[in-house]
């Protein structure tokens, strides 16, 4: 969002700003997100996200509407984020992106998640029994020295 935007919307009256910031954001996405609905009462909070938001998902010069769309259907589903993941799904839907590029995106999601539990999980199991290990001076986990008397 350019800073001359951002600057008339903070000079409005806290709720006209958060009226014309939720017009606009239902023309962008085709409905209005639960948790902007949830805060259209609390300006102190709604205006700096959505003028946040705005800034990354929906104004991002770098990238199309599609490709923002994908990757939040992608970490939507690599999180859990069913209601995300939905909403993401809908906007999608409705840009024209097809339901095997939907796909596509929470196939890669979930094989991050997948990769993020394994990476935890075996990093966990290795520094708990390579400490132990009598065959080596420092941990290659933790770089600790290892006593080896013990």
């Amino acid at each position: 969002m350019e800073i001359e935007k951002i600057r008339e919307i903070l000079k409005k009256k806290p709720e006209d700003a958060v009226d014309e910031l939720l017009v606009d954001v239902k023309e962008r996405y085709g409905e209005i997100p639960y948790i902007l609905n949830f805060m259209k009462d609390m300006p102190e909070l709604l205006i700096p996200k959505i003028l946040y938001d705005d800034s990354i998902m929906r104004e991002f010069k770098r990238m199309d509407s599609r490709t923002v769309e994908l990757i939040s259907i992608g970490v939507s589903s690599a999180i859990r984020c069913d209601h995300c993941l939905k909403m993401h799904i809908r906007v999608a839907k409705r840009l024209g992106i097809t339901k095997e590029e939907i796909f596509d995106a929470i196939l890669i999601g979930g094989t991050l998640s997948n990769a993020s539990v394994l990476a935890e999980g075996t990093r966990a199991l290795n520094s708990e029994f390579s400490c132990e290990s009598d065959t080596s001076e420092m941990c290659d986990v933790c770089n600790l020295s290892i006593d080896i008397d013990v």
